[in-house]
């Protein structure tokens, strides 16, 4: 695959088409591009689920021996092959040793997640004392909120994505409450341009640095889930520390898809699920992030156990020994049931890295837009024919590895058929699919089989 750093994914596939003497289109090109993936090997430390184990495949239709087409990794990732074996370890010893558990074997359950934390900062650009693993994603929002968001008469709004995803919404809007304000007033919610899906860099600063005295936080999505589009994060924390806001992100659908440089881009705060790009089964661990420079300055509203100091922390004093940073916003022990499919899935992170899947991630989707936009673009000579329309940005660097398309025909028929013909994606009514091939496993194959099924279905399902 080196051979093509520096091309676009059109280019790429026309010269290996040519290669080959085949069409872009030929199920040639995606296994050649597989043959030459080095990421390829990946794919197989996760259990991908054959066709007929999904409970609507209909095996009249299908071969229910094939792997799934799995492309909803951005809603729920694949389980690691090793987290069955981490998990059977310390039911193990829990049976064997009992209480014991907490500070013997590999994995200490009284600071398990302490030794993983190296491997997920590495995932999203940070230090490794900038990041805890601990809660859920909301619960760690409203944790971090509590301690930067501290609004004044002056300073009291919020300023986040209109339609962000609804409990990052539900977080700020409670958050406002709490402190005696109003959500109508305290809720700076920015739309796209009229006639647009997705917000402008631009007119995001331009917000910031209009509204920018009266914002006490910036807290945007990394990634929007709905529409895909990967934020500016780094002009966005710029120009909100310009006018002296805290920034922050929720980076439930970036991290592990995008490359995130959360501390060279001086992001103020950020958190995390585990359980889509990163893998952790369903309810996974969460993380937190907080940048060094808070490390001494920002203190938690809340205090815990285990946010006092390991070194003394069982002396039992009623004496806090904070940690300093993010570590100090620890509240309890982690449940090592869901630190072992973490560990499983940062352990195949950590065998590759974050440029090299971002690299094969921009072909990736790239193969699949280019499939997309041969098969679906809008023909006015054949008016009857469904077409799609892209609304994830067209700009690469604006995007992870998700499309969202928006279809010219009411989409749950179309989705069933796929459903049935054993296709794993993610709809939202009336008439978008959101297709994420995911570097880590997804094969250009996969992206091909998808193409070839959504016309059987699209068939199928204007034939009923």
């Amino acid at each position: 695959m080196d051979s093509f750093i520096g091309s676009t994914p059109r280019e790429t596939l026309e010269r290996v088409s040519a290669s080959l003497r085949c069409s872009p289109t030929s199920a040639e090109v995606a296994a050649y591009l597989d043959k030459h993936d080095k990421l390829q090997h990946l794919r197989g430390e996760f259990l991908v689920p054959k066709i007929a184990d999904l409970p609507p495949s209909d095996l009249s239709l299908v071969d229910g021996t094939k792997d799934c087409i799995y492309l909803v990794g951005n809603s729920l990732g694949l389980q690691p092959k090793m987290a069955r074996k981490y998990l059977e370890e310390e039911l193990e010893k829990w049976a064997k040793t009992g209480v014991h558990g907490h500070t013997e074997g590999s994995r200490p359950w009284a600071w398990a997640e302490n030794n993983i934390e190296e491997l997920m900062a590495n995932v999203v650009g940070a230090k490794t004392e900038e990041v805890a693993l601990m809660n859920g994603l909301t619960v760690n929002l409203h944790l971090l909120m509590l301690s930067f968001y501290k609004p004044t008469a002056a300073r009291h709004k919020i300023l986040l994505e209109d339609k962000a995803f609804p409990s990052d919404h539900y977080a700020v809007e409670s958050q406002i409450r709490l402190r005696g304000f109003d959500p109508q007033q305290s809720m700076l919610l920015l739309s796209p341009r009229p006639g647009e899906e997705t917000l402008r860099t631009e007119d995001i600063v331009q917000v910031i640095e209009k509204e920018g005295e009266s914002i006490a936080v910036v807290m945007f999505s990394g990634v929007q889930y709905y529409t895909g589009q990967l934020f500016n994060m780094a002009a966005i924390a710029e120009a909100g520390q310009r006018k002296g806001c805290y920034v922050g992100f929720d980076c439930a659908h970036a991290a592990g898809n995008a490359e995130l440089k959360l501390h060279d881009w001086g992001v103020d705060f950020a958190c995390w699920c585990s359980y889509k790009y990163i893998n952790s089964g369903a309810g996974g661990l969460a993380a937190a992030f907080i940048h060094q420079k808070h490390k001494h300055t920002i203190k938690p509203a809340l205090l815990g156990w285990w946010g006092h100091d390991l070194k003394t922390r069982f002396q039992m004093n009623n004496e806090m020994d904070l940690q300093p940073g993010v570590s100090g916003f620890r509240l309890s022990n982690q449940p090592i049931l869901l630190v072992c499919p973490l560990q499983a899935s940062l352990e195949v992170f950590n065998m590759t890295s974050m440029q090299a899947l971002r690299r094969k991630s921009l072909l990736l989707t790239g193969y699949l837009e280019y499939l997309i936009q041969h098969y679906y673009t809008e023909d006015p000579s054949r008016p009857r024919k469904p077409h799609v329309r892209i609304i994830t940005p067209s700009d690469p660097q604006q995007r992870g590895c998700q499309l969202s398309l928006s279809f010219s025909v009411p989409i749950r028929k179309v989705f069933q058929e796929l459903e049935k013909r054993g296709v794993a994606c993610d709809m939202r009514e009336p008439s978008v699919l959101r297709i994420a091939p995911v570097p880590l496993y997804n094969s250009f194959s996969d992206v091909h089989r998808f193409i070839e099924t959504l016309g059987s279905s699209l068939t199928a399902a204007a034939s009923e």
